[in-house]
């Protein structure tokens, strides 16, 4: 009996179109790329991105017609009348639980009025359960466009709870909330989490308590707080204790590490890295992965970590060899990145709306996939304001209209997003020539994704260099007897995860330089 097991290639090429032709011969310069779907790696679960901050805005204040817009690019599955994917189709949405600098205004200490929030606690023991309207508008076009988890983070417990009533800190050390607090900011989340299910019907699966404990948050850039893995720790068995006490299923995700080699090392931070021993090694003092609701994963940002690509490729295996040996099994997810970086290739400030920076960003959740073998890969800001390279769309710096802008950064992660279904693995994929993954960061890049049933597969390639390359898929077990679409983005306007055709196992494809495919079965 024959096993038809098929497989989505997900492809990045360069700027011009991609022609399969099977009438072509191979030619010494033709890279084989075999596809071994018995070589499983990780589960995949998702790709999501969060609503800080704009969506506040957006949302309460912005014509209907563009809000729609931007949640059909961000979340939509469906396809326009020439087969073209109308969005990325995230799965997964970061809601920002606020901590009420918003209400505070200038008298907040954080400058820039976007990255003030809203909070449902309006005062001591005092809830509003209209506010983060504009929030909750995306919340809910985001569900009933069929996106399935979601996660509350916050960046700062609720002023009113806090230890200086601000949404950030004084103290570079402890974390913003006295002891005595721990207990009521307990109750807030298990609030919220019934709150937003029962108002809003949309159900927090995960609540994300801790952001990014090792920056000090002292400046009033934006909402923040400093914690300890003790304090961490601490505040999540009394927040066990609650969601349990109230049947309240929502798993605690921990702890947003701001940089990979807090998880596996304490760096220039002692008592505030190390933190996937700390958190999930059974002879840890602060030990809590045996709380019946917090979820047996490690949460990390991917920040000033991807270049040069030496450090790229370390820091990931780093990551992955710290999590395979802990003592307690658990995943990783890569919950938050946005460009930073200033180094030769990219600039973090100045609005790339271009395949420069979608293929930076591309490379580096390549990286985060293959090497730290990433199961959830989620980008910063969804929307943004800012002339920066943080955003998927972007929206003119006004509270009330403007005009909305796609990015390439926006399609290339759909690439992945709208074509990697949730609960496919990643499988191995070798070229003919040899070269290592870690060899393959600056020219063409493979790795190859499919569905436990084998109905589905999906292939990515990504062709950084200035030069086209010639490819042919295999198959470590047979040629398939099949055709797949596949879809394009380069640097023209009308090739934003485009479909352009057909190709077939054992088709030489030329590759073009410094663009994006995917090829899928998957509808």
């Amino acid at each position: 009996m024959k096993i038809l097991i098929l497989l989505t290639f997900i492809v990045i090429i360069g700027a011009f179109g991609c022609k399969a032709n099977n009438n072509v011969a191979r030619s010494s310069e033709t890279i084989e790329l075999i596809i071994n779907q018995n070589k499983k790696y990780q589960i995949i679960h998702g790709f999501g991105a969060s609503d800080a901050w704009s969506c506040q805005f957006v949302g309460k204040y912005w014509p209907e017609d563009k809000k729609e817009q931007i949640a059909d690019w961000l979340f939509s599955s469906k396809f326009d009348r020439d087969s073209n994917p109308k969005g990325i189709g995230l799965n997964m949405w970061r809601f920002n639980i606020g901590g009420g600098s918003a209400a505070q205004g200038r008298n907040s200490g954080i400058r820039d009025e976007w990255r003030r929030a809203e909070s449902f606690m309006v005062g001591d023991s005092q809830y509003d359960w209209n506010q983060q309207s504009g929030q909750r508008w995306f919340l809910k076009a985001a569900q009933e466009r069929g996106v399935e988890h979601f996660i509350g983070f916050l960046n700062s417990p609720p002023v009113f709870l806090t230890r200086n009533g601000r949404a950030y800190s004084s103290d570079n050390h402890r974390y913003n909330l006295p002891e005595e607090n721990y207990s009521a900011f307990a109750v807030y989340l298990a609030d919220v989490v019934e709150n937003v299910e029962k108002n809003d019907g949309v159900f927090l699966n995960y609540i994300s308590p801790f952001n990014e404990p090792q920056w000090d948050w002292i400046d009033g850039g934006q909402e923040g707080a400093p914690a300890q893995n003790s304090e961490i720790a601490a505040i999540t068995r009394i927040i066990n204790q609650k969601f349990e006490k109230r049947n309240i299923v929502s798993q605690l995700e921990i702890p947003e590490t701001a940089h990979y080699k807090y998880l596996y090392e304490s760096n220039d931070k002692p008592g505030r890295g190390s933190q996937i021993r700390a958190f999930f090694d059974p002879e840890s003092d602060n030990y809590i992965g045996n709380l019946s609701r917090v979820t047996p994963k490690i949460a990390a940002h991917s920040y000033f970590t991807t270049w040069p690509t030496e450090n790229l490729v370390e820091t990931r295996k780093r990551v992955r060899e710290a999590i395979e040996s802990n003592p307690m099994s658990i995943e990783f997810w890569m919950t938050e990145y946005c460009i930073l970086e200033n180094n030769s290739e990219i600039t973090g400030p100045g609005r790339d709306l271009g395949m420069d920076a979608a293929l930076y960003m591309a490379r580096v959740m390549f990286a985060d996939l293959v090497f730290a073998n990433a199961q959830s890969w989620q980008w910063w800001l969804g929307v943004s304001p800012y002339d920066y390279n943080d955003g998927l769309v972007y929206i003119d710096h006004d509270k009330y209209d403007g005009e909305i802008y796609d990015s390439k950064k926006l399609w290339a992660m759909g690439h992945f997003s709208r074509f990697v279904l949730p609960g496919m693995r990643r499988v191995q994929v070798s070229r003919g020539d040899n070269i290592q993954d870690e060899a393959a960061l600056e020219s063409l890049m493979s790795t190859a994704f499919v569905s436990d049933d084998g109905q589905y597969t999906t292939m990515v390639l990504i062709n950084y260099s200035e030069t086209s390359i010639p490819f042919v898929m295999t198959t470590e077990n047979g040629e398939f007897n099949t055709e797949f679409k596949y879809y394009l983005t380069d640097h023209r306007s009308e090739n934003n995860l485009t479909r352009k055709g057909t190709i077939g196992i054992g088709d030489v494809v030329e590759m073009p330089a410094r663009a994006m495919i995917t090829i899928t079965n998957v509808n």
